[in-house]
This record gives structure tokens, sequence and C-alpha cells, in this order.
């Protein structure tokens, strides 16, 4: 069996390398209208294959490469007008990158608005530049001249002279939606809050209240349940709508937009602090009374009306517990944009109504139910620690945005150990607070004080480096810390260790060079084979092979032993100096940078395109095996690395 399975997998190499070519995933057609006499705007639209993504511009900093225009022949020809606007795009967490990418499913159309300076400069050059990911990623670049005088988009080669870029950042002026399995998280989320609410003591005591009212009140039992029913739909309905106001105030896209703004995030940490302090019991977010007792007059009126009045009136009287909950959705939901801010208040308002719903029908439940009591404050203050936390989440958000590394990932777990464990050590009444003592310790209690206990010592190890794979995405990214590599471990592996001329530590400590010839020369001076690794700063499933296969004890045994490791990063932005600067001959376009030399070399030599991409090569340069792109199986990686050593 053993056997072959190996013919198989010879097979499926040589499969790979057969199918290996230069992929482009997207096509593109261009366009330009004349606005006015001097005014243009520019138009390009891009077909996307079938399970292939393309990053926006608007993926945040850190995260896999976004789209970028480039304008090479700018200066005292034209002028850029506003920002450029994008097409709907799909935003999806990225655990890999510790981001919110933002990408293009099936199609991509950027619109840019010009105005002419020289009119007798007809041509108007503009190069798009991406990365597109499957199960490889590939960045590419894309040429378009625009011939205002007879109003002609076309694609070229490359342009007949090069000038220096001007990269022009934009502001996306479309809906951003967020996927559907986004939109169904944050009605989950927001569903498990609206419970949450429910056991809080502004709210918990009022269905008893509510629901013996709407039985003894009503002339029959069916009459009960009706208008029991419709009030739990009112409550609905107007939560629906605090969601639907809030999208049309902001916009959906501009809700998304702010997701990575610098004074969103810190206004939002302010704001979480708030409601953290007042469920925590420093103070109370109230309307005024005036509110309630005018609704609550209203409420007497009967029928529909006034049924619609109790529901608004138990949204402000309960505004105290259920505001700081409310506004913390409100909050994620806009960072998602879309329709999120009005899931999100559906979720919440239909956990919020079912308890009064399903009493009415079944009132005999009522006896069921647990008094009100101490524990209904102890919820409250669970809430306000749980709120406390996610408050340095936005903070976060907001040095990564600004790249300032004041609040690195050690700080950040710091924060959370602190307050996870102080909140266990509230459960177990250790601490009390002002207005609110623990009383007795219940079983519920112990196992929840015990279980964040747990968290928060599993956290600790993260202060030296552990990847921390539950919490993955809350905290800054590994390489966003004090000691990226580790303390005590990788990092002092620097130190210790002395690099081959040319050389740089790789990921897991791997000696690696990133320019070809060093590597080879070196290959050749210690006589062991290569592996010649095509790879990218921003390639999603070029870190997934590093994190996860070549981490295997016997895959980095081989990396660090057994070969050299040389890594092309096609992505690499630094500009050759140009005696080195040339027009390929495979593409005719112009190599100017170092990630464009180490593509053009993989598409000279492999006819492709995609990355991660690996080949084992001899000490002189020669191919040992059939290249292969991504291989996330452990086992079928080692076969197909010590297929190509043993040669």
């Amino acid at each position: 069996m053993r056997q072959l399975k190996y013919i198989f997998l010879v097979a499926f190499f040589v499969s790979v390398s057969a199918n290996a070519q230069i992929i482009t995933p997207v096509k593109w057609q261009a366009e330009i209208e004349k606005k006015s006499d001097s005014d243009f705007q520019l138009t390009f639209n891009g077909a996307i294959e079938k399970d292939w993504h393309l990053y926006s511009q608007f993926t945040p900093k850190g995260g896999p490469a976004p789209l970028q225009l480039l304008f090479p022949n700018t200066k005292g020809n034209f002028d850029i007008i506003g920002k450029a606007t994008e097409s709907p795009t799909t935003t999806k967490f990225n655990a890999v990158f510790g981001v919110d990418e933002t990408f293009f499913l099936n199609k991509v159309r950027i619109q840019q608005s010009i105005k002419v300076i020289k009119p007798e400069n007809n041509l108007i050059q503009v190069e798009l530049s991406f990365q597109v990911c499957k199960e490889v990623c590939i960045p590419q670049r894309v040429y378009f001249e625009f011939d205002i005088a007879n109003l002609e988009g076309k694609t070229v080669k490359s342009f007949t002279t090069v000038k220096k870029e001007t990269v022009i950042t934009a502001v996306a002026k479309k809906p951003v939606p967020v996927t559907e399995r986004g939109l169904w998280s944050i009605f989950f989320i927001s569903f498990f809050s609206g419970f949450a609410a429910l056991l809080t003591p502004c709210v918990f005591p009022m269905i008893p209240m509510t629901v013996s009212f709407f039985t003894k009140q009503s002339k029959t039992k069916t009459k009960g349940i009706k208008n029991a029913i419709f009030y739990g739909l009112s409550i609905i309905l107007i939560y629906l709508f605090l969601g639907s106001v809030i999208t049309l105030l902001f916009g959906s896209d501009a809700l998304n937009a702010l997701s990575t703004n610098v004074w969103f995030n810190l206004i939002f940490f302010a704001l979480l602090l708030v409601f953290a302090s007042s469920f925590l019991g420093a103070f109370e977010i109230l309307l005024p009374n005036s509110w309630a007792n005018k609704l609550d007059k209203q409420s007497d009126r009967g029928g529909i009306i006034g049924i619609l009045f109790m529901a608004l009136a138990l949204a402000i009287v309960s505004f105290s517990c259920t505001g700081p909950i409310v506004g913390t959705l409100l909050v994620e939901a806009a960072s998602k944009g879309g329709l999120a801010p009005i899931v999100g208040m559906l979720g919440f308002s239909t956990a919020l109504a079912l308890p009064f719903m399903l009493f009415a029908l079944f009132p005999g439940w009522l006896n069921s139910l647990p008094k009100s009591g101490s524990w209904l404050h102890t919820v409250k203050v669970c809430l306000g620690f749980l709120e406390l936390a996610l408050a340095f989440k936005f903070l976060s958000n907001a040095d990564l945005v600004l790249q300032l590394h004041l609040f690195e990932r050690e700080m950040f777990l710091a924060i959370w150990i602190a307050i996870f464990g102080t909140f266990a050590l509230y459960l177990f009444g250790k601490i009390n607070l002002s207005h609110h003592t623990a009383g007795e310790i219940t079983v519920g209690r112990l196992f929840l004080g015990m279980l964040l206990l747990s968290f928060t010592i599993y956290m600790i190890p993260g202060l030296w480096g552990a990847p921390l794979k539950l919490i993955s995405g809350f905290p800054p990214p590994l390489s966003y810390a004090e000691a990226p590599k580790g303390v005590g471990g990788s990092a002092d592996a620097k130190t210790v260790m002395v690099l081959p001329s040319g050389a740089v530590l790789g990921p897991h400590n791997i000696t690696a060079f990133t320019d070809y010839d060093k590597g080879l020369a070196y290959a050749k001076s210690v006589n062991k084979p290569i592996l010649l690794d095509f790879t990218g700063y921003a390639c999603v499933n070029c870190r997934k092979i590093e994190d996860n296969v070549w981490s295997d004890p016997a895959i980095l045994s081989i990396l660090k032993n057994d070969v050299v490791l040389i890594s092309l990063y096609v992505d690499d932005k630094r500009i050759l100096p140009e005696s080195e600067q040339y027009v390929s001959e495979e593409t005719g376009k112009n190599i100017e940078t170092v990630g464009n030399k180490w593509s053009d070399f993989q598409i000279t030599r492999y006819k492709a395109n995609a990355q991660p991409f690996y080949v084992v090569l001899d000490s002189d340069g020669n191919d040992l095996n059939q290249p292969a792109g991504y291989i996330p199986d452990i086992q079928e990686y080692k076969f197909w690395l010590q297929t190509g050593i043993s040669k």
C-alpha cells in the first residue's frame, strides 16, 4: 500500500509540474468616459475566474498585498481627482495575518476621475498592481493606456517610458458587504448577547410582570397570547429600527471604512470603557425619566398602539443594562458594514423578545423561573469584565493601523491576563465591588471561575511567544511584538547563531538566502542541495506552509541540516539600481524592483507565476525534482522533499 501511495504522489507531482503555467485568473478591460473638456473617468473592469479572489485597496496594513493604482506620467499632465471607487467587496478575517482582509469575488470594477492639464499630451498611463489567490497566490501587474483624443482604453504589455511611480491611496465609495458567513456570525453573537441582557436586573424581573399583565388584562386566553406575541414583535421592530437608522445615517460603506480608522477605534475604546465602568457599578447610564413616564401613560391606551408603547417603555427603562450591550454590538457590527447593524439588532431583539412570547404561550413555565436576586448583579458585573476586555481590542487596532508599536502583543496579553484573572477572583468571592458583594459561591460560579482561571493561565505563555490559537485574531499578530521570535529561545538565536555572508534568519530560525546567486554560491561551498522557494511577504498560503508544514520536526530538521533554503520574494518592493533594471524578454514588462526580478525569473525558467512554488536543485542549480505548489499535508511535502534530495 505504501508503494502505491508513493507512486500516486509521484504522479501527483508530475501532474502539478505539467500543469505549471503562467496563470492569469483576471481578465481586464479598460474604458474612458469624457465628463467635460478636461474631466475624464477611467474605468477598469476585471472578470475573476471561479474560486479566485483579488485583494482590495483596503485590506489593512500587515495583511495580503492590496491593489494599487500607479500613474507613471502624472506630473504636469493630469491631476488625480478624489479617490478611486470600488465595486462591492467581501470582508473576512484572515487568521494567518490577524487582519480583516477585503477582496473581490467574480468581478471587480475600479473607477478613477482625472483632470487633464495638458490636452496636447493625449496619453494617460496607469498600472494596476494586485494580488489574486486561490490555493496559490499570484502578484500581478497590468498596464493600461488611455487615449483622451479618441476616447480609447486598452491593456498594453508595458509602457514605452518608465518614470517614478506615484501610489494613489483611495477610500471605497461603494457598499462593502460582509460575507454570508459573517452575517450569520453577527446574528448568533447578537442573539446570545440578547440572552445575556435578559439576565440583568433591569430586564429579568420584567418577564413575569409583563406576561402576567397580558394574561390577566386580556378578555380571553387567546387574546392574551396574541397581545404578548405582538409585544415581542414590537420589541424586535424597535431594535431593527435602531439598526436601520445607524446604517442610513453613516452608510454601509462609511462604517466599513471606519473599521481601520484610527479615530474610530480610539473613540470606541473610550466608549467601551464607559460601558464597562457602568456594568461594574461606577455609575448607571440612564435616559431621562420623563421619557419613560410619557411612554408609560401612552401604554394605558390599550390595543395595538398601547402595546407598542409598552415595548418602547421596556427599551427605555432597561437601557441602563441593555444600552452598553446594544452599543457594543453596534460598534462591532458597524465595523463590518453592509447590513451588519440590522442583522445584529435582529439577533439581539429576537432573543430579548422570545421569553415574553414563550411564557405567554405557556404561563405555567413562570413558576420554574428563578427568583430575582444578587445573581442578576453578578451577571451584570460579568458583562462589565467582557466589555473591558473587548475595549482593548479597539485600542490595539488603532496602534496596528499607525504601526506605532506602543501597544504590542505582550502589552495586550498582559492586560487581558489581568482582566480575566481579576474576573476569576471575583467569581471565587475574593474581590467585592462597592455596590455588590459576592455572597454565596454557587457551583455554577465555581465552574465558571475555574474556566476563566484556566483561560488566564493559557494566555501566560503567549508573553514568551506561544501562538495562542484559541484567541487568534484578538491580540496583535506574533510579528507585532517586542520579541517577534519569542523570548529566551528563538530571539536569542539571532545573537548566538553566526550566519553565512548574505544569509538571513528565516521562519523557525532556518538559515535562508534571499538572493539566488548568493544562495547558489553557498550551496556549492557546502555541497548541499537547494530548496528554491518562490514566495511573497503577503502570500497567505506561503505563511500557512511555513507555520503548519515547515514547523513539523521532521521537515524542520531537513530544512536546517540537509538543504540550503533560497527564498525569493516576488513582492519585494525595493527598487533595483538603474543599471540592473531591464525589460523582460518573456513578458515585455519593465523589471524595476527586486520582486519583479524574482517573479520574472520564475516565469522565464518555470513558465509559472503562482506562489508558493518549490523546487529542489543541486548545488549547480539543476532541477532535481518536479516543482510543487501548495501542499498542506506534512507527509506529502516530506515525501516530495526527500524525493528531490535523494537524487
